[in-house]
């Protein structure tokens, strides 16, 4: 059995060194295709690590979000990529999203529906399924904490009022904001949605732990049942 010599990283041009380049010229210097490549080390006998992940960032289209959505399942499908290379994307990722919610500022003041959607986005953006989240506010509506309800599937997710109102009762929370996500992009509230706020609105009242507004949350935009007089 007989090699390709032409493919020894020695004999690469720099562009498929990404790790010599990093080196030499700082990490800024590299594309999105070579710092994956790094994750991934190696590609296949006639394909770079290179090579191959600029295949896996053109069918996302070379969108880093899109790419985010990828499950470990979803890149193994790619030639040269085997589950333990898959792993390695997915965790670099994810730390880079814990790297945005790290720096984000602590007990953010809630003064608009923005302003939910915003602090939310850590937790919701690039997720292929349906999770229910509520925002704890104190009475100075600042942010006690985020907490997750429930995960569902590609199209619904439970909202369980005992699992809503339980941290918000042990947090003390003064004030509570639902937010759930349609990973379809689509930001029209359904009939069970608003049958849904109205009963947790109503078990708020009775607690005296108001619910100040539901958001349909999506990567680009949001609906505010506060703000289309929903609520």
């Amino acid at each position: 059995m007989t090699y390709d010599n032409s493919r020894k990283i020695l004999s690469w041009a720099e562009e498929d060194r990404p790790r010599e380049k990093l080196m030499l010229k700082g990490r800024a210097a590299l594309s999105e295709a070579e710092l994956i490549a790094i994750l991934i080390g190696s590609g296949t006998r006639d394909l770079s690590a290179v090579d191959v992940s600029k295949i896996i960032l053109q069918s996302v289209g070379n969108n880093l979000s899109q790419l985010a959505r990828l499950s470990v399942s979803d890149l193994s499908k790619f030639r040269g990529i085997g589950e333990a290379k898959a792993i390695s994307i997915v965790a670099a990722l994810e730390l880079g999203r814990r790297r945005k919610e790290e720096n984000r500022p602590q007990r953010t003041r809630i003064t608009s529906s923005r302003d939910v959607y915003e602090e939310i986005k850590p937790h919701l953006l690039d997720k292929p399924h349906e999770e229910f989240w509520i925002l704890l506010l104190n009475r100075a509506n600042e942010v006690i904490r985020p907490v997750l309800i429930s995960t569902g599937g590609v199209s619904g997710t439970v909202a369980d009022p005992k699992l809503i109102f339980k941290p918000a009762l042990e947090h003390l929370a003064s004030a509570l904001i639902l937010i759930h996500n349609h990973p379809s992009g689509n930001l029209t509230a359904s009939q069970a949605d608003k049958d849904l706020t109205r009963k947790l609105k109503e078990a708020g009242r009775l607690l005296d732990i108001p619910v100040l507004d539901h958001l349909i949350f999506t990567d680009r935009s949001y609906l505010s049942f506060a703000d289309e007089g929903l609520l």
